[in-house]
Formats: C-alpha cells, structure tokens, sequence
C-alpha cells in the first residue's frame, strides 16, 4: 500500500473544514467545545467504519450474505453454496485509510480537549 502524503493531507483538510462548518451550522458559533462535540461524531464515524470494513474482510459475514443469497435466489436457477461469493469478496474497500484519518482526527479532538482543560 502506498502512502499518499498530498492526498491524506488533502482529506484530513477537507474533513476539519467540515468539522468547522457543521460546528458553525448547528451550534451557530464556533468555540473549542463545539469542535470537541462534533469531532467526535465524525472521528467515531471513520473508525466505527473501519472496523465494520475490517470484520467484513475477515469473513465473519460471508455464511450469512451466501445464504441470503441462496435462500433470494432459489427458483430462479439452481446454484451451489460453493459458487456464490462471499460478502468479503464482494467488498473490496479498504480499511486502513478510514482508520488513520480516524486517528488523526482523533488525536486532533484529543489536543483540543487538553487545549480546553488547560
């Protein structure tokens, strides 16, 4: 996997700016708490994604989407359980990506609670 510096740094821009927006959008001001408050939504988004992503790679879910699948399908042709794909298969996105931005707009809320503590 190659680490794209431009790239990342573009979306974790694009992220924060969207933070501040949505900050100023519900909250009508924008202060450190209402930062904090949506930052953690958007960063439990990523990670919370992440995760679901990194649990369907690992196959936990293929039984079941071949099933539904099969079951679906029944009277239209006749299929064996070993030729249909698994969900893992079917979804090829990637994980880590989802999960540094989430750590990074993580340990940016992070910074900003210590800021407002201080």
């Amino acid at each position: 996997m190659k680490f794209n510096y431009k790239k990342n740094i573009i979306i974790l821009s694009i992220t924060q700016l969207l933070i501040v927006a949505f900050s100023f959008i519900y909250y009508q001001e924008i202060t450190l708490n209402s930062y904090i408050d949506i930052s953690f939504f958007v960063t439990a988004g990523y990670i919370l994604l992440s995760l679901l992503l990194f649990t369907i790679h690992s196959g936990f879910y293929d039984v079941m989407s071949k099933s539904l699948n099969l079951f679906f399908s029944r009277g239209k042709d006749k299929r064996r359980f070993d030729d249909i794909p698994g969900l893992s298969e079917l979804i090829t996105i990637n994980e880590k990506p989802l999960f540094i931005h989430g750590l990074i707009n993580g340990l940016l809320m992070a910074a900003a609670l210590i800021a407002y503590y201080a």
